[in-house]
């Protein structure tokens, strides 16, 4: 199996083909993947090239709206979860200079508010916005609820284990803007490193390259979805469960050339939640006496209101 220099390819639609010998090639594959570099690259997604486009355009048009527009969609109090996040408040877990970039954060379609994750924020300005966002969300969902059953497999665990968890979780798509740099940044770069939260992270192809995956030596090797691709990677939740046999791994966004400094970049991730009351307790199949467990149990709402003060999301 390949390092970060190679990042593995695993075909969507194979895996999904019935053909069992071929199938548990590709489980072994993918799993295998994420315990040595924490990314795949999955190909032939099922998800529509023209929504992903859609979303893309709709979110170009929204961040071009003056800034006293947007802020009306910013929710006080609300850790970020929902609706739109400014310029500058996000900033990666241990770095005090923020990042390069505002976002605007979908949920659960059917959330009411009442949930535990908080409702959609309509955005009346771009009424095309929402519809297509929706879209996207149920279409990466089932996505990633299945590559969750691919985990579930790869670690000898029925292969609705996740299921319960994942369904009505606190999934978000997220649509992120790196605004053109206008001047010559102190310390921050548009994304510093870190690790994702969540179990998995699915990413769209962004409309520029700066992605860089951390190798094992220390290396910062960049990283693209090709057309037709997702990047998937492994979270931190799910390397906790995991007792790290699978790896988040370090990843950060550069500032292009100057050259390039005058173009916006946009990128839309979107990252698998369960539902807040899910334990992240070690697997007994990933504790042994050579890897006893790493991480103390504790509640992924726990965990995720953790993460996010640490990043300056939520007070």
């Amino acid at each position: 199996m390949s390092n970060y220099f190679n990042i593995p390819v695993v075909n969507f639609e194979e895996l999904t083909s019935g053909d069992e010998s071929g199938t548990a090639r590709l489980v072994g594959d993918l799993g295998a993947a994420f315990g040595e570099t924490g990314f795949v690259r999955l190909s032939s997604p099922g998800i529509s090239e023209k929504w992903i486009e859609e979303l893309y355009h709709n979110a170009e048009r929204f961040f071009s709206l003056p800034y006293e527009v947007k802020r009306n969609y910013e929710i006080p109090g609300g850790g970020g979860q929902r609706g739109y996040t400014s310029f500058g408040v996000e900033h990666a877990r241990g770095f005090q200079a923020p990042d390069l970039k505002e976002f605007f954060q979908f949920g659960q379609p059917e959330d009411p508010g009442t949930g535990p994750c908080g409702g959609n924020i309509l955005v009346t300005e771009i009424p095309d916005l929402n519809p297509c966002a929706i879209k996207l969300f149920r279409s990466f969902e089932k996505t990633g609820k299945y590559l969750m059953r691919v985990i579930a497999r790869y670690l000898n665990l029925e292969e609705g284990y996740f299921e319960n968890w994942v369904q009505g979780g606190c999934s978000i798509l997220r649509v992120i803007h790196y605004p053109p740099i206008l001047r010559e940044p102190e310390h921050s770069i548009r994304a510093e490193q870190h690790e994702d939260i969540n179990l998995i992270t699915l990413l769209a192809g962004a409309s520029s390259e700066g992605l860089e995956v951390l190798n094992p030596e220390g290396q910062w090797i960049p990283v693209t979805a090709e057309p037709g691709e997702l990047l998937v990677n492994v979270g931190d939740m799910l390397q906790r469960i995991t007792n790290d046999r699978f790896r988040s791994a370090t990843h950060r966004v550069v500032n292009p050339g100057r050259d390039k400094w005058h173009l916006s970049r946009y990128s839309i991730p979107f990252f698998l939640h369960p539902r807040p009351d899910m334990p992240l307790k070690c697997l007994k199949s990933c504790i042994t006496p050579a890897h006893p467990v790493h991480y103390p149990e504790l509640s992924a709402g726990q965990y995720l209101d953790e993460r996010l003060r640490e990043i300056g999301l939520r007070s």
